[in-house]
């Protein structure tokens, strides 16, 4: 993201989300009785690499509104009618394909479903509500206004 986006304040906005779901996402672990194991690390990581492609989505289609002279308040509603709209549908698809496998007699399949269910579920809602409310405190959105795009995506 740092590499992507040449900002700090950028990384942070699509990080910080990430991380507030993998640790919600070890206490669910820790309440279950799931320790990280060779057979639950790849689970974690395919949650958490989905979320960072719904916050690299919605950060950058914010950030081009930004860019574009919009107030952060209108840039985020654009945001929300093109990108996020994807994210949602995208993110809801998934969690109610991998939350059938909660179903399942398997024990370990079912408890990852329920924790990929979890952490896509909440990858979405922090790339949809938090990552938006975060960007309000850390980007100046009035220093971004008629900028020249410097991140691989603004193009």
């Amino acid at each position: 993201c740092m590499i992507t986006f040449r900002s700090w304040a950028a990384t942070l906005c699509i990080i910080l989300p990430l991380v507030l779901t993998s640790v919600l996402g070890n206490a669910l672990m820790a309440f279950m009785g799931i320790g990280v194991k060779v057979a639950t690390l790849p689970v974690v990581a395919l949650g958490v690499g989905i979320g960072v492609d719904y916050g690299i989505y919605i950060y950058s289609r914010l950030e081009t509104f930004l860019r574009a002279g919009l107030p952060l308040q209108e840039a985020y509603y654009q945001t929300l009618k093109s990108t996020g709209k994807a994210v949602l549908f995208t993110g809801l698809c998934l969690a109610i394909g991998v939350c059938t496998w909660i179903f399942s007699a398997i024990k370990f399949q079912a408890d990852m479903g329920l924790m990929l269910t979890f952490m896509l579920l909440w990858n979405m809602f922090g790339a949809l509500w938090l990552l938006p409310a975060i960007a309000r405190f850390l980007l100046r959105p009035e220093k971004m206004a008629g900028q020249v795009g410097h991140s691989l995506f603004s193009h």
